[in-house]
């Protein structure tokens, strides 16, 4: 059985969308998952909010039933170390139960910075990789 990637349904949406570029960062990590797609309305998001403590998308939901919840960029991080397992089983501080304001044009640029310098390390390790072997 595949992991649960809970996003919003919204699957056309790409670029910087957080569901998109968190299951772009799955794909790319080889992580076998199944779409559990939440309404975009987060008032509907009951499961979310009973296991994440909050209506926020993306999350992921494991094959033993944990659940885990960050920002993305944070997800799309511990993915491509290969922490996603490690992750979700760290509990939640209750301080981070409610949503988070939104972060400012300079935290998003720093944070795209950032996950494109790991994707370009990540992408630079497999290229090697296939020429050794």
């Amino acid at each position: 059985m595949a992991v649960k990637f809970h996003r919003c349904g919204n699957l056309w949406v790409k670029g910087s969308h957080p569901c998109w570029r968190v299951q772009q960062a799955l794909d790319e990590m080889g992580v076998d998952y199944e779409i559990v797609k939440e309404p975009t309305w987060r008032g509907s998001r009951k499961a979310v909010l009973e296991h994440t403590h909050q209506k926020k998308l993306p999350c992921i939901e494991l094959e033993d039933g944990t659940w885990y919840r960050e920002e993305s960029s944070d997800m799309i991080l511990r993915i491509r170390k290969g922490e996603l397992v490690m992750a979700a089983h760290e509990p939640v501080p209750e301080s981070e139960w409610q949503e988070k304001p939104p972060q400012t044009a300079e935290e998003q640029d720093e944070l795209d910075a950032q996950i494109r310098a790991e994707s370009q390390h990540v992408s630079e390790e497999r290229g090697s990789q296939q020429w050794q072997g």
